[in-house]
């Protein structure tokens, strides 16, 4: 499946038989000799009252906390494999994430964003920038710059993902252009796949919510990604504090099948 071109293999594990270690998944997201992806989605039976459990594996193997993209996918496929319809809720080492389906359109409600944290001075290879940083159920730091398609993500992204300021988890760096009073473009750089990924769901919401603070609008704030999609992230501001952080975007599948492990 994928989510605005963020893509994913997703299995189903009500069972519990699936256990893949750290180089089995890396071997499945593999482009050239796996399926490909950039992380992989496991469905499993709840510990609490939700109805499902999300665990989230980036392409290097490590669990994340959450995904935003991997989310809207998750909830399709349990409405494909478990017959779910309408709203449903599921666990995550970030919170408990609840969806809503809408045609093919999903709608995730957000754990509430922490540690929001403006203009604050970093020093990366020999240069200083200026950067402001949120945690939205994953870390992410955010950039505004005057033209997004001049920067070197790669090469930037990696730097800053591997900052000290950052360790020993590091954080995704975001990009950011402004477009219109409420509209954004967005590139991501994404620990665990150590690329520019098409697209990443947290970095959306990141993104629009330092936006937001920065500009001192109010939602829903439209972020194109690099994958072509706008996804839509809306939110109730008070201040500097966010609440009711919602993400709306496409979720796609793409084939099905067999593998061997």
């Amino acid at each position: 499946m994928n989510g605005a071109g963020n893509d994913f293999v997703l299995i189903d594990n009500r069972t519990g038989d699936v256990h893949l270690d750290r180089s089995q998944i890396a071997r499945l997201c593999d482009r050239h000799r796996g399926i490909g992806a950039d992380g992989i989605l496991l469905l499993e039976k709840a510990a609490n009252r939700t109805d499902f459990r999300m665990r989230y594996f980036n392409a290097d193997g490590g669990e994340a906390e959450m995904c935003g993209n991997g989310a809207r996918c998750f909830a399709r496929f349990a409405n494909k494999v478990a017959g779910t319809e309408g709203k449903i809720s599921f666990e995550t080492p970030a919170g408990i994430i609840s969806a809503e389906l809408i045609g093919d359109l999903v709608t995730l409600q957000m754990t509430e964003p922490t540690d929001l944290r403006l203009n604050v001075p970093l020093r990366v290879a020999d240069e200083d920038k200026n950067i402001h940083f949120i945690n939205s159920g994953v870390p992410h730091v955010v950039i505004p710059v005057s033209h997004v398609d001049d920067v070197e993500v790669d090469r930037e992204g990696a730097a800053i993902r591997h900052h000290k300021m950052f360790s020993p988890k590091g954080a995704n760096v975001n990009f950011i252009e402004k477009r219109e009073a409420n509209k954004i473009v967005v590139r991501t750089y994404e620990r665990g796949v150590e690329n520019e990924t098409l697209a990443c769901g947290t970095g959306v919401v990141a993104s629009a919510l330092v936006f937001a603070a920065m500009e001192d609008v109010n939602g829903p704030i439209g972020v194109y990604v690099r994958g072509g999609n706008e996804l839509q992230v809306g939110f109730e501001k008070t201040g500097m504090q966010f609440k009711n952080v919602t993400l709306t975007g496409p979720a796609d599948f793409a084939f099905e099948g067999t593998v061997e492990v």
